[in-house]
């Protein structure tokens, strides 16, 4: 009974280690030594720094809007004072302490020090203000709108870049196994290699380049490491290794399509429409300073010399009319700043069309010459396996490696290009294929 208890407690604690090593390993950098493409995207993301500074900026945005819904609500003050006087002339109190009136020292008391307490509440309740309040609460939402889509802005360029640096280090580890079987197989064929004496100038030459393919593509590894870490904002003494479908993908979408996902998914431009609607917000702003305001006041107070017997209440109903001067010139200076917004907005559409178009070309390149490139490079791999194990080595033979590892590396590089030109063209529509 008592190892069975025993044993049951190991369970109990085994179980919590055993879930928070799973969860480590599925999503921490350090412990996982094979990061997978949306694990890599989240912790860049968590650690990017103009990532959580739009954050903070939505936060921001966000209190903004609730500040701006408690102009609707009536505005109360709690007051309480207590005073102590000696006037020959009665006084008004400062507004910090409410503005009270204080009658000077009766002549029976001459010199005496009286002391004055009062408290009581006030609310002020704007019945009409012109449409200013309720200006300052939409320009409150179209802000954190056009936050929003900033955020998603930041956002989105942080992906691609995490993205560009993760197939560049898949990239780069599959060079890297690729030369280090052409290198041994370098160095198998180095060791029965026969040719003549002017080709052995030639065959030094080429094992030379094929022994220096293993150190190159080891370097290109470890470059690829340190941007996948400075994507990632991790130590760049930590280790990392990716993993994923190192394949060539298809997008089968018209450039027509593609344009009208732009103009509804791409951030930048639901930014640009905000920042019209903003423009047009401060025109209405501008244009409200004409009318009056209707304001429902209330206090009610206790107060009194040395006591807290007296009492006031009051409840006052006040219109006031502004008269500014600057109404016209604040009006043409907005309406000049909607027209920036406009040409802005214009500008951005075409931009935007324009990067979807490059892009696009450039996808549908990389998708035919990534197809020709794994035919040759499956017709070499094909070639160089069917060779009899008898056949000499020579100057033939060394060249023919040679090529398969151009022709491998080529293949790789092309598969790099097709990812990278898949991301870069879903950063131009805003949203993944």
């Amino acid at each position: 009974m008592k190892k069975i208890y025993c044993l049951c407690l190991a369970l109990l604690l085994a179980l919590p280690a055993a879930a928070q090593k799973e969860y480590g390993l599925r999503f921490s950098s350090l412990i996982n030594d094979e990061l997978s493409l949306e694990n890599a995207i989240r912790i860049g993301l968590e650690n990017n720094s103009d990532f959580l500074l739009a954050q903070q900026e939505v936060i921001v945005a966000e209190q903004k809007v609730k500040q701006a819904k408690f102009l609707f609500l009536p505005q109360f003050a709690f007051q309480g004072t207590a005073t102590w006087y000696d006037l020959d002339y009665p006084m008004v109190l400062p507004e910090s302490v409410a503005n009270r009136l204080i009658p000077n020292n009766d002549s029976q008391n001459a010199g005496d020090k009286h002391q004055f307490f009062g408290v009581g509440v006030s609310g002020t309740q704007y019945l009409y203000s012109g449409g200013r309040i309720r200006g300052a609460l939409k320009m409150a939402e179209a802000n954190l709108k056009q936050v929003q889509s900033k955020y998603e802005s930041v956002k989105n360029a942080v992906v691609l870049d995490i993205k560009k640096s993760f197939f560049q280090l898949l990239y780069a580890q599959h060079l890297l196994e690729l030369a280090n079987r052409v290198d041994q197989k370098t160095h198998h064929y180095a060791r029965s290699l026969k040719v003549s004496s002017w080709d052995k100038i030639k065959a030094q030459y080429v094992l030379s380049k094929l022994y220096s393919q293993k150190n190159i593509a080891a370097n290109e590894l470890q470059k690829a490491q340190l941007a996948m870490l400075v994507s990632l904002n991790k130590e760049l003494n930590s280790p990392v290794k990716v993993k994923g479908d190192f394949s060539p993908v298809d997008v089968k979408l018209d450039l027509a399509t593609l344009n009208l996902w732009s103009m509804e998914f791409r951030p930048e431009l639901k930014a640009a429409i905000y920042a019209l609607e903003l423009d047009n917000l401060a025109i209405d702003l501008a244009l409200s300073r004409r009318y009056p305001d209707l304001v429902l006041t209330g206090s009610y107070e206790r107060l009194g010399i040395e006591t807290l017997n007296d009492e006031n209440k009051q409840i006052s109903l006040a219109v006031r009319l502004p008269l500014p001067y600057n109404v016209a010139s604040q009006t043409a200076q907005r309406k000049a700043e909607q027209k920036q917004s406009t040409l802005r907005r214009a500008a951005m559409e075409d931009k935007i069309r324009v990067q979807v178009a490059e892009n696009y070309v450039n996808m549908l390149f990389w998708q035919k010459e990534v197809s020709n490139r794994q035919n040759t490079w499956r017709e070499v791999e094909k070639l160089l396996s069917s060779q009899p194990t008898s056949a000499p080595v020579n100057l033939n033979a060394l060249e023919a490696l040679d090529a398969y590892y151009q022709s491998g590396k080529d293949y790789y590089q092309s598969i790099l290009q097709n990812l990278t030109s898949k991301s870069s063209l879903e950063w131009a529509i805003g949203r993944d294929l």
